[in-house]
C-alpha cells in the first residue's frame, strides 16, 4: 500500500495583504505616536516593534518578493545619504550632543512635539521596515 504524498499549498498568508498590513502598521504607529520623544518607553516600543519585525524578516513566515539577488542601478543613490546620515548621526552622538553639536535626532525633535506628527512619522519608519524585511 501506497503512503500519500504531501502536496505543498502556498496558502495566502493574512498579514500579506495591505488590507491587513496597513491597519496593523497604522495601529502600531499610533501608540508609538502617543509616546514622548526619545523617552525609555519611546526607545523600548521602538525596540520592540523593530525586533518583532526582524523576528519575521528572519523566520521563513513571510512570503518572499522575487529579488535578482543583485542590486538595482539606482541603489547606490539611495546607499549614500543614507551612510552619510548614519556617520555623521553616529559621530556627533559619540562626540557629545549638545546644543553647540546637535544630532539630527536633537534637531528633529522641535518637529516631533506633536503626537500626529510622531505618529506619522513613525508610520512612515515601519512601513520603510515592513518593505525592507518583506525583501
Amino acid at each position: 500500500m501506497e503512503q500519500p504524498s504531501e502536496i505543498a499549498v502556498d496558502l495566502p498568508r493574512p498579514w500579506d495583504k495591505p488590507v491587513v498590513s496597513l491597519p496593523v502598521l497604522a495601529g502600531l504607529s499610533l501608540v508609538g505616536g502617543q509616546l514622548q520623544s526619545f523617552s525609555l518607553s519611546a526607545n523600548l516600543y521602538t525596540l520592540g516593534t523593530g525586533g518583532a519585525l526582524i523576528w519575521l524578516g528572519l523566520t521563513n513566515r513571510l512570503p518572499r518578493r522575487p529579488h535578482s539577488g543583485r542590486p538595482m542601478p539606482g541603489t547606490i543613490w539611495w546607499v549614500l545619504p543614507v551612510a552619510v546620515f548614519g556617520v555623521f548621526e553616529g559621530a556627533t552622538f559619540v562626540l557629545g550632543s549638545g546644543d553647540d553639536f546637535p544630532t539630527f535626532s536633537r534637531l528633529a525633535d522641535p518637529l516631533l512635539k506633536d503626537e500626529m506628527t510622531r505618529s506619522a512619522a513613525y508610520f512612515g519608519w515601519l512601513a520603510a521596515f515592513w518593505a525592507l524585511v518583506r525583501r
